[in-house]
């Protein structure tokens, strides 16, 4: 994919909080309040109100769907956030259920990993009124996408539980000042061993997830399944991913389900769809074999902004039974 974060603008967050929780399926209502082959990491590293409609009598019923969750990820250097919420399936339930903000980084500041926003990100979450509440009001999820900046500081290095705990604090502290409802965790980028920072452990990975559970409860933790943290969890035990919401393939055009213990198939997408690269014939077999294999998650990539309603229909259809209508 295009890798959405790191021209270097950089703004270090804090403050904390909690907000919803998460539907691990998208049949259940939210709560109101991941070209064929490609990997992920042909992302660019150069760049740091699906509405539902009442019944008569309950105004304030939302239109559900029954079928997968599906996952939209935004290059915000490029596209609004917002526009995620523009698509409906025909009944009114939101096409879309989680949309991640793509994406922040971890720099290194010399002695340890600090979480740092492009000026996009950070214009992204500043402008929260007009970006992310909308997509909430609708029930659907914001998360934030994090990950490695050339910098050596990565999610697969950290040396102690302390150094874990410390950086999942800044994370769950962003979460709670911008009002987000999770964080998903990305190994690329990272260039570990750059700035006489550690190379890879398999201890990092689940020292992170723990303290992000135990920071973030009823928050989305999703893991998008590369990198050495995915070598580490898919050998880690059934008790760190359990404290995972959902983990996807990261290869664009293909089909594959990440191993991670304690991850049942209703928290995985096997299937990886670039919206703006993926062939539409090739979404449409990926979504019908999520389907027909009994997968819970749908990832996509790369929603651009205007209408692309046909293509997004096109993996609708297969999945809930319904075309996506952009409003």
């Amino acid at each position: 994919m295009k890798k959405s974060m790191k021209i270097g603008i950089v703004a270090a967050i804090v403050a904390m909080v909690a907000v919803p929780l998460v539907p691990s399926a998208a049949s259940a209502a939210p709560a109101g309040a991941s070209s064929a082959g490609v990997s992920s990491a042909g992302k660019s590293p150069g760049k740091g109100h699906g509405h539902g409609h009442g019944h008569p009598g309950h105004p304030h019923v939302r239109a559900t769907k029954s079928g997968p969750t599906s996952i939209a990820y935004v290059e915000v250097n490029n596209d609004q956030l917002s526009n995620v919420g523009r698509y409906t399936l025909a009944n009114g339930a939101n096409a879309f259920d989680v949309a991640i903000i793509f994406a922040a980084n971890i720099n290194w500041d010399g002695s340890k990993a600090v979480l740092s926003n492009n000026e996009n990100v950070q214009a992204t979450l500043d402008a929260a009124a007009t970006q992310i509440r909308p997509l909430q009001a609708k029930g659907i999820k914001v998360s934030l996408s994090v990950l490695g900046n050339h910098q050596g500081a990565g999610i697969a290095n950290f040396t102690s539980q302390a150094a874990a705990a410390d950086f999942a604090s800044q994370v769950a502290a962003t979460v709670g000042k911008y009002g987000l409802d999770g964080v998903d965790l990305d190994d690329e980028y990272s260039d570990y061993g750059t700035n006489g920072t550690a190379q890879p452990n398999d201890q990092s990975i689940g020292w992170l997830v723990s303290a992000l559970r135990a920071d973030m409860p009823g928050k989305l933790i999703s893991f998008y399944d590369i990198g050495p943290a995915s070598s580490s969890l898919s050998q880690s035990s059934a008790a760190v991913g359990s404290k995972l919401d959902y983990a996807w393939n990261p290869y664009y055009g293909t089909y594959s389900a990440p191993s991670t213990p304690g991850l049942p198939k209703s928290k995985l997408s096997a299937a990886a769809v670039d919206i703006q690269n993926t062939p539409q014939a090739t979404a449409v077999s990926l979504a019908q074999r999520t389907k027909s294999d009994g997968y819970g998650v749908f990832m996509t990539y790369n929603l651009p902004d205007g209408d692309v309603s046909p293509y997004v229909s096109s993996f609708t259809k297969v999945l809930y039974g319904q075309s996506a209508v952009y409003r």
